[in-house]
């Protein structure tokens, strides 16, 4: 997308998994069955291919419903608010982990891979952060926080967002107060201190709008083949495609393979595809192709490790809040019925 996002606070329930829920749908009718075969899953068919299909989930895991799809598509969880700053440190030194833990906590009895989300980001953070104007003291603060979420979670999490949405649409530097204080430096600093926490975790910085090849991905190239040529402990770089209807980027395998030649994973890690509403069947059978398409080019390249949707249902996505006169950008409805997306997508991952 092309506009600065603003991420969406609402509250949210998620949903992943492995065992047998399975959609048959046509354009403009959806209909509904329970397979055996783990492959009629996402997390089943990704399994199969190599993947984890993941999904964003909240804090509000006593909604059986939630809890049903959660368990029974998804292989993998990003807690999509409750690892961030102002979750977990809203005053200095101060740390609360309880909501996170519940997430967690569900993900490792189930088998599901868990993305931490994110270390140190310009967004969601509390006022006391955005006034440190000495860069001593703002240093200390980014690796105090750093250690104690990072060490927390030290053996629960396989990959964590160290740096999230550092460029903007030119390829310059966003002027957080990370880096007016502490200037280009701070990204490495972050993810040598993530790596001094936690050895065994894989540490990704993720952003939007660098899908296709122009100036905020070359700029995003360009830091991380200095990380790697540098030796800085980057491991995967996080795509989050916040897509429109139709509009997919034409380069966006391509693109996906030239990170990947750096050395490093690459991962869908924030997947929608909003459209303008009332939906049809024409609209839905269009972001049907577009799922499978996003699908396609992540099995093409074989770094890409991961997809994940950001939210599972129409009913808690972030667009309609953000985004006037759009959204039904998932693959279930608001009322948690299957899209035809959903069982494209399981098709174009081989199941």
């Amino acid at each position: 997308m092309t506009p600065t996002r603003t991420r969406s606070r609402r509250r949210v329930a998620f949903l992943s998994g492995w065992s047998a829920l399975a959609v048959a749908a046509a354009a403009g009718v959806v209909v509904t069955a329970l397979p055996s075969s783990a492959a009629a899953t996402l997390g089943g068919a990704a399994a199969a291919a190599g993947r984890t299909f993941g999904a964003a989930v909240s804090d509000n895991l006593g909604d059986a419903g939630y809890v049903d799809i959660l368990d029974s598509q998804f292989s993998g969880i990003t807690p999509e608010n409750e690892m961030k700053w102002d979750a977990t440190e809203a005053a200095p030194g101060a740390f609360t982990f309880d909501a996170a833990d519940v997430i967690v906590d569900h993900a490792r009895e189930r088998g599901m891979a868990v993305r931490g989300h994110t270390l140190v980001w310009h967004s969601q953070l509390p006022a006391y952060v955005q006034a440190i104007a000495d860069p001593a003291e703002l240093r200390t603060a980014v690796d105090r926080h750093i250690t104690e979420v990072a060490g927390h979670f030290r053996g629960r999490v396989e990959y964590w967002d160290v740096a999230n949405e550092a460029f903007l649409d030119d390829g310059s530097r966003r002027p957080s107060v990370f880096q007016t204080v502490l200037g280009d430096g701070y990204i490495e600093d972050a993810f040598r201190t993530a790596r001094s926490v936690d050895p065994d975790a894989k540490l990704c910085y993720n952003d939007f709008s660098i899908e296709g090849v122009n100036a905020k991905s070359d700029a995003t190239f360009e830091m991380v083949r200095d990380f790697t040529a540098r030796g800085v402990p980057i491991d995967c770089v996080g795509f989050q495609s916040h897509f429109v209807l139709g509009q997919i980027p034409a380069d966006l395998q391509a693109n996906l393979q030239r990170f990947a030649d750096l050395g490093v994973e690459v991962q869908i890690t924030e997947l929608d595809i909003r459209m303008d509403l009332p939906a049809d069947a024409a609209k839905l059978a269009q972001q049907a192709e577009d799922y499978a398409t996003v699908v396609r080019a992540c099995l093409a390249v074989a770094p890409c490790s991961s997809i994940t949707v950001w939210q599972v249902s129409d009913r808690e996505s972030w667009v309609p809040s953000t985004f006037a006169g759009q959204g039904a950008a998932l693959l279930f409805d608001e009322d948690r019925a299957a899209k035809p997306a959903l069982e494209a997508t399981i098709a174009a991952l081989g199941g």
